[in-house]
């Protein structure tokens, strides 16, 4: 006796084989198309654009069948735009605010790719990955970057950027990558006071590129503190002035330390020695003065290079040959004397 419901023909099972397999061969090939939204972002930056990748426009779908190149999407939803060296010309609209699932955005080295830098990237909070590079972005650095919770690498260097760091960038609390090099910045380094947001807030990060500007005053003495963790500080090539912070001391991450091309003054604090970590060391081109600071702590320095100030007249130090690692010293107008 046959249960109830179980009797199949032997056509009958051929054909539900048939259409299973059918069905399981379309569940790929049937995805939903790229958000909505999200394509009219990508096609106002085509219109923008000249010289955009010859794949962009060619098909309905960005993240279809025919992807179109650089784009990465994830949920239907576009999470990278990775168009770095494409020779593309133009600007970025402001509807690439609109792309709220965006997590990198690289256009760099697209020498003719600039204007200002529109607002409304700030709108962007998936983002983790700014690089704009070698672009000629001009204007400003709007302060709705510093409303990023999720950024961590962003290069803006080698642009045309002008006018003040905003103090707002104070609040990227997940920065490890901050690259402002080679602009026109100018003004002071922002630091919090009563409240507010500066530099001085990112504890969490590793780089800081500021050099190639013309940021000018003094290098404030709360930028630094013990609880940060930068790894290199590259202040070099702007017009700073006033002595070298004695709370640079604090910082024992550090592993370079670029202050040359500036305008410092006063004597080099002495607690540098205690930055054991740091392999290079340029204080060249300022305005020091006092004696040769006591580096004998610094036992991993490979570069030196302390030339072109106005040191007081004294012995070459001892310290010179009690450096195991050093293999670049330049004291050029050093004003030493006596036996080396």
């Amino acid at each position: 006796m046959e249960a109830a419901g179980c009797r199949c023909s032997g056509r009958t099972m051929g054909f539900l084989l048939a259409v299973a397999v059918v069905l399981s061969t379309c569940v790929p090939a049937c995805h939903a198309v790229t958000d909505s939204q999200d394509t009219s972002v990508l096609r106002a930056l085509l219109d923008q654009w000249q010289n955009a990748p010859p794949s962009w426009g060619q098909s309905d779908d960005p993240c279809g069948d025919s992807p179109w190149e650089g784009v990465a999407c994830s949920n239907d939803k576009v999470i990278s735009i990775k168009l770095s060296t494409m020779g593309i010309k133009g600007g970025l609209p402001a509807d690439i605010g609109q792309l709220g699932d965006l997590q990198s955005l690289d256009l760099s080295f697209n020498k003719d790719l600039g204007g200002v830098l529109t607002p409304t990237i700030g709108n962007l909070k998936q983002l983790t990955t700014l690089i704009l590079a070698g672009c000629s972005f001009h204007g400003t650095i709007p302060d709705e970057l510093g409303s990023l919770p999720k950024l961590s690498y962003m290069a803006l260097n080698s642009n045309q950027f002008s006018g003040k760091i905003p103090a707002s960038l104070g609040n990227l609390s997940s920065l490890y990558w901050f690259d402002i090099a080679d602009n026109q910045l100018s003004g002071p380094l922002p630091i919090s006071t009563s409240g507010g947001m500066g530099l001085d807030k990112l504890i969490k990060t590793k780089h800081f590129h500021f050099n190639k500007n013309q940021l000018s005053g003094p290098i404030p003495d709360a930028l630094f503190s013990p609880e940060m963790t930068l790894i290199h500080l590259r202040l070099d090539g702007n017009k700073f002035t006033g002595n070298i912070p004695d709370s640079l001391g604090y910082v024992s991450t550090l592993e370079v330390v670029r202050l040359d091309r500036n305008a410092l003054s006063g004597q080099v604090p002495s607690n540098l020695n205690n930055l054991t970590k740091v392999n290079e060391l340029n204080l060249g081109n300022n305005q020091l003065t006092g004696t040769l600071p006591d580096l004998t702590g610094m036992d991993l320095l490979n570069y030196v290079d302390l030339s072109n100030n106005t040191f007081d007249p004294s012995p070459c130090p001892a310290w010179f040959w009690r450096l195991p690692g050093l293999s670049a010293l330049i004291i050029q107008s050093g004003r030493l004397y006596g036996t080396l």
